[in-house]
C-alpha cells in the first residue's frame, strides 16, 4: 500500500479532515512566510497536539539555520523533519545528531543533475519534487529508472495518483495544492486521495526506518 502525506495544513479544519481521512503523514511549514500555509511554532505546536495518533506529523523547513529547526522540533514535536531547500549532506548529519529524527529531503527534478544529487543525500528519505508548492508536476519520465526508494510530490491530485503509483513506485505520495479549493485545504479531497493512495496495492521499495 502506498502511504500518502497531506502537507501545508493550517486550520483546525484541516486537521479535522486528516483526522478523518486518516492519511499515513500530515505535513506543516514553519518559518516560510512566502506560504499562506505558513505556520507559527505556537500554531504548529496546537495542531500537531490534536491530530490522530496514527497520523505522523511532519515539519518542513526551507534554508533555516540549524538552531531554527532544532529550537522547532523541540517545541512541536514531529517525529519526521523535512527540508525543503538547499541543505546539504554537513546539515542533514548534524540535524539528525541533534534531533535523532527522520530526515527527507526534497529535490527539485529538473535534469539528471537533480537526480544524481538525489541520489547522493543522506537524507533517510529524498522526496523528488517540481518546487515549492507550483501544483504542477516534473517530467515523471525522468524519475523512472531513479533506483533509491522515494517520496512523489508536485502536481498530484486525487485524480492521478494510481497513475503516478503504477509508473513511479514510490514509498509514498504528498499532495498541498491538490487537494486544495481556493487556497484552502478541502475535505472531499483529501478523502478522495487518500482513499486513491491506500486503495492502490503495488510492489514498493521500502525502507524500515524512514517512513
Amino acid at each position: 500500500m502506498t502511504k500518502i502525506k497531506i502537507c501545508g495544513l493550517f486550520r483546525e479544519q484541516d486537521i479535522q479532515y486528516v483526522n478523518e481521512a486518516m492519511p499515513d503523514y500530515a505535513g506543516f511549514i514553519l518559518h516560510f512566510p512566502k506560504s499562506h500555509r505558513n505556520l507559527q511554532v505556537s500554531e504548529a505546536k496546537r495542531l500537531v497536539s490534536r491530530l490522530r495518533p496514527e497520523i505522523r506529523p511532519v515539519t518542513v523547513f526551507v534554508d533555516q539555520p540549524l538552531e531554527t529547526v532544532i529550537r522547532t522540533a523541540a517545541a512541536v514535536h514531529p517525529q519526521i523533519l523535512q527540508l525543503h531547500g538547499t541543505e546539504d549532506n554537513r546539515y542533514i548529519s548534524h540535524l539528525r545528531e541533534q534531533t535523532g529524527l527522520v530526515i527527507w529531503k526534497a529535490f527539485r527534478i529538473r535534469n539528471d543533475a537533480d537526480l544524481a544529487a538525489a541520489m547522493e543525500s543522506s537524507a533517510d528519505v529524498v522526496l523528488l519534487d517540481n518546487g515549492y508548492g507550483t501544483g504542477q508536476a516534473f517530467d515523471w519520465s525522468k524519475a523512472v529508472e531513479f533506483s533509491r526508494p522515494f517520496i512523489l510530490a508536485g502536481g498530484l491530485t486525487p485524480e492521478n495518483i494510481s497513475e503516478a503509483v503504477s509508473k513511479l513506485h514510490p514509498l509514498a505520495v504528498d499532495l498541498s495544492s491538490g487537494v486544495e479549493q481556493s487556497r484552502m485545504k478541502n475535505k472531499a479531497k483529501i478523502l478522495a486521495a487518500v482513499r486513491a493512495a491506500h486503495g492502490k496495492r503495488t510492489v514498493v521499495k521500502r525502507e524500515k526506518e524512514c517512513l
